[in-house]
């Protein structure tokens, strides 16, 4: 893929965006096309820059943990089929080009598996697990995947 994309210095809100999603991040009055009103718009958003690779990431196993947690308990042929299609095409477009391979290549060493819900939420946490393990933080203990992710604490 390409090299690690570097962050640019700029005050432009949209640096970083593509072109395509720029158009949502300022509300369209349908009745006004004063641009001076859409330039007072626009400066009364926070200067939020896009996410790091570190909020990415979070933001995008929290997202797969909680499809696990509402996957099936036992899927269809065509939901399993579809999963795995999925997290294909979610390793195939993820914004991260690194974690991506990574992704891609973890999942061509162990397929994913969604028998089950407790399969996929198993496979999951796995793959999870290998990344906290490259960046030097603690495995979670998979046996609790359905607490952290679905059911809630005992307490």
């Amino acid at each position: 893929m390409g090299k690690k994309p570097e962050k640019k210095d700029t005050n432009d809100s949209a640096a970083g965006i593509p072109d395509a999603f720029k158009g949502l991040l300022s509300p369209k009055s349908e009745t006004s096309v004063d641009s001076s009103s859409s330039t007072k718009q626009n400066e009364s958003y926070a200067k939020i820059d896009p996410p790091d690779v570190e909020k990415l990431g979070r933001s995008s196993w929290t997202l797969l943990h909680l499809i696990a947690a509402t996957y099936p308990e036992t899927p269809s042929n065509k939901q399993q089929a579809d999963m795995k299609q999925f997290l294909k095409l979610f390793g195939n477009f993820y914004p991260c080009w690194f974690c991506a391979e990574d992704f891609e290549k973890y999942m061509t060493k162990n397929e994913p598996v969604t028998e089950t819900q407790d399969q996929l939420g198993r496979w999951l946490c796995d793959a999870h697990n290998e990344v906290n393990v490259k960046l030097g933080k603690p495995k979670f203990n998979c046996d609790l995947w359905k607490k952290r992710w679905k059911d809630g604490w005992d307490e």
